[in-house]
């Protein structure tokens, strides 16, 4: 009998030490946030067919990342007329996209107009 106790405690203390592993071993496995960013520009071309030029806006949040992908819709001559887009893009903690939407379009030309209050 007391082989079996023995055996089944060290079984337990084997369990606990290997979750305690996969603990680690998933926080270790953590993207970088640059390779979020580069994963979250890459999944979104793959999805829309539209090429990403530039993050705006990036952040962890509670649910993973979330990020604005600024992308070009459609290509104009003078460039300065091209037509742009805003993606609010939402992602997990591994940096898998979730969702996204467009937010905005302009021309790439066109600054934003001034908010009161200078900002």
């Amino acid at each position: 009998m007391s082989n079996t106790h023995n055996t089944q405690e060290s079984q337990g203390s084997q369990e606990s030490r290997s979750s305690h592993k996969s603990n680690n071993h998933t926080a270790e496995n953590r993207p970088s946030p640059l390779q979020v960013l580069r994963e979250a520009r890459g999944q979104l071309e793959e999805l829309t067919g539209m090429a990403a030029e530039s993050v705006s806006s990036f952040e962890q949040t509670e649910e993973g990342w979330s990020l604005e992908v600024e992308v070009l819709e459609l290509e104009r001559v003078p460039d300065t007329m091209s037509l742009m887009a805003s993606y609010q893009v939402e992602l997990d903690p591994q940096g898998q996209l979730t969702g996204y939407r467009r937010v905005r379009r302009y021309e790439r030309g066109r600054a934003d107009a001034r908010r009161p209050g200078g900002r």
